[in-house]
C-alpha cells in the first residue's frame, strides 16, 4: 500500500461525467469496455492521490460487475485493484466492505460455489493487512460457520465431520483478535467465545472417537482432544470478566442468535473445568452465573444455579479456598430456602462424623436424580469427600486410634482406609503415621526440642502473668481492709 500523500488534483468532475457513461455500457452488455474506461481514469486519480474519486471509481467497477452477475470478473476486479501500484488503503477498505455486504445475497441467489469464490478472494486480499484485520476476521468467521454446518449435515460421514469441524476451528483459532486495535472490545469477546466453542466441540468429537475405538480414557490417550481443551482454557483467560459484569455487555446479538454473552462464557468455562474435574472452579463459575441479574430475576434459574454451586463446592477437594467458600455459602440467607442443600452443606461444615450409609439413605434418593450425581464418577467423588471429612474430624478429636476402630468409623475396608489416609497425608491436609504391626494410627507429629521449649516458655509467661494478677488483687484487698479498720 502507498504512503499517504497530499492530493495533487481533484478528479470529481471527470468521475461524475464518466460514471453514467460506463453504467450505460455495462447495461448494454459491454462490461469489459466499461471497466477499461474506469481503470484508465482510476490510474490517474490514484497517481494524484485523489482518495474520494478513486474510491468512487473502484466501487463503481465492482457495482457494475455485480449488477452484470459476472462474479468471475468481480473477483478478478477486486484482486486487480487491490494490487495496483500505489493503491490507497481507503480504496481497498471500501471495496472489501462493499463486497462483504453482497455475501448473503450471492449465497442465496447463486449458491455456495460462487459465494465461496468471493469469500476466498476477500480472504486473499485482506491477508497480512493490519488495516483490514477486522473485515478479514468477519469473513473468516462466516467461512468457519459454513464448515461447521457441513459437519452437521445428516449425510456427512464421520471422517468428513471431523475434517469439517477441524477446519472450522482452525479458521477462527488462527485469528488473534485480542491484538486487533480496530475491533471493538465487545466484538473481540464474541470472537474469542466462538473460538472456545468450536475448540470444545472438536475436543469432544476427538475424545468420543478415541473412547469408542480403544475404550480408554481420552484425556490420557494419544489422538484425543486434550490439546483443544488446553487451547480453550487459554482462550478463557483472554476474556475480561470485569467487562462481562457490565449490564450492557451481558447480551450478545452478533452472529446468528441473541444469547447472553456472560452466560455463554461461563457455560464454556464450566465445560472446560468439568473435563479437568476442577470442581472448585466449576462452583466459582456457577457463583458468577447466579450473580447475573437475568438469572436472579428468574426463580427457577436462580435455584438451579444455587444447587449447582452447592454440589460442586461439596465435590471439591478440601483446601483453604474450598473451606472458605463452603462456610460463606453456609451463612448465605439464599441457601436457607433450600432445606436439603442447606443440611448437606451443614454436614460438611459441622465437625462431626458423617456415616456414609446415613448420608446415602438421606440424600441419595434425591441427589442421584440430578444431572450432577447421576454420573457414577461424581457420586463416587462425593463418597470420597465424606470419607475425607470424617478423617479430618477424627484427627481433631484423636491423637491415636486403632486402625480397626478408624476403619469402622469410616465404613471402609482396611486397604481403603490406608489409601485415603495416604492421599490426605500427601496433600498435607492432615498429619498421620500408621504403625502397621501395632495397628495404630498416630495423628500427632513428633515435636522437636525447640517446639517443646517454646511451649514451656509460653506457659511460664502465662503462669507469671496469673501470679502477678493475683498478687495485685491481694494487695488491693489488703489496702481496702486497712482503710476500713482505720
Amino acid at each position: 500500500m502507498a504512503e499517504v500523500k497530499k492530493q495533487e488534483r481533484d478528479f470529481s468532475p471527470e468521475v461524475t461525467a464518466l460514471l453514467p457513461e460506463t453504467e450505460k455500457l455495462s447495461k448494454s452488455g459491454k462490461l469489459s469496455e466499461a471497466l477499461d474506461k474506469l481503470f484508465a481514469l482510476e490510474k490517474q486519480t490514484r497517481n494524484a492521490s485523489d482518495l474520494p474519486s478513486t474510491t468512487r471509481l473502484a466501487k463503481a467497477a465492482l457495482d457494475q460487475c455485480y449488477e452484470a452477475r459476472d462474479y468471475a470478473q468481480l473477483n478478478a476486479t477486486i484482486s486487480l485493484l487491490s494490487k495496483k501500484h500505489g493503491q490507497l488503503k481507503g480504496v481497498v477498505q471500501a471495496m472489501v466492505e462493499q463486497a462483504i455486504t453482497w455475501l448473503p445475497e450471492i449465497r442465496k441467489r447463486e449458491g455456495e460455489a460462487k459465494w465461496l469464490e468471493l469469500v476466498e478472494t476477500l480472504r486473499v486480499v485482506t491477508e497480512g493487512k493490519i488495516f483490514l484485520e477486522t473485515p478479514r476476521a468477519r469473513v473468516t468467521l462466516v467461512l468457519s460457520h459454513y464448515h461447521e454446518a457441513l459437519s452437521k449435515q445428516p449425510s456427512a460421514k464421520p471422517s468428513s465431520i471431523k475434517e469439517s469441524l477441524q477446519t472450522a476451528s482452525d479458521l477462527v483459532s488462527d485469528l488473534q483478535v485480542e491484538t486487533y486495535s480496530s475491533m471493538e472490545r465487545r466484538e473481540k469477546t464474541e470472537f474469542i467465545l466462538e473460538q472456545m466453542r468450536l475448540l470444545i466441540a472438536l475436543a469432544r468429537l476427538k475424545d468420543a472417537e478415541v473412547a469408542g475405538k480403544d475404550g480408554k480414557d481420552a484425556k490420557n490417550a494419544l489422538g484425543g482432544g486434550e490439546p483443544e481443551w488446553i487451547k480453550a482454557k487459554v482462550g478463557g483467560r483472554k476474556v475480561n470478566e470485569t467487562f462481562l459484569k457490565e449490564k450492557e455487555n451481558e447480551v450478545c446479538r452478533s452472529f446468528r442468535l441473541q444469547i447472553d454473552l456472560k452466560l455463554k462464557f461461563y457455560d464454556l468455562m464450566i465445560q472446560q473445568a468439568l473435563h479437568s474435574t476442577a470442581y472448585l472452579e466449576v462452583a466459582k463459575h456457577y457463583e458468577r452465573v447466579w450473580d447475573t441479574p437475568s438469572i436472579k430475576d428468574d426463580a427457577s434459574k436462580s435455584r438451579a444455579a444455587l444447587e449447582h454451586i452447592v454440589y460442586y463446592v461439596v465435590l471439591a477437594p478440601h483446601n483453604n479456598e474450598q473451606s472458605d467458600m463452603l462456610h460463606h455459602w453456609f451463612v448465605n440467607p439464599a441457601l436457607e430456602k433450600l432445606e436439603l442443600h442447606y443440611n448437606l452443606v451443614k454436614s460438611f461444615v459441622t465437625r462431626e462424623l458423617m456415616r456414609w450409609p446415613g448420608i446415602e439413605s438421606l440424600y441419595g434418593p434425591f441427589l442421584r436424580t440430578t444431572p450432577v450425581f447421576s454420573i457414577a464418577k461424581q457420586w463416587e467423588d462425593l463418597h470420597t469427600r465424606v470419607i475425607e471429612h470424617n478423617i479430618r474430624v477424627v484427627s481433631q478429636y484423636y491423637t491415636r486410634i486403632t486402625l480397626s476402630r478408624l476403619t469402622a468409623l469410616l465404613d471402609l475396608t482396611p486397604q481403603q482406609t490406608e489409601e485415603t489416609l495416604a492421599r490426605l497425608v500427601v496433600s498435607k491436609t492432615i498429619w498421620a503415621r500408621i504403625d502397621r504391626p501395632a495397628g495404630i494410627v498416630n495423628f500427632t507429629s513428633k515435636r522437636s526440642a525447640e517446639d517443646v521449649m517454646n511451649d514451656w516458655s509460653s506457659d511460664m509467661q502465662k503462669l507469671l502473668g496469673l501470679v502477678e494478677k493475683t498478687w495485685m488483687g491481694m494487695n488491693a484487698a489488703l489496702a481496702a481492709q486497712s482503710r476500713v479498720k482505720a
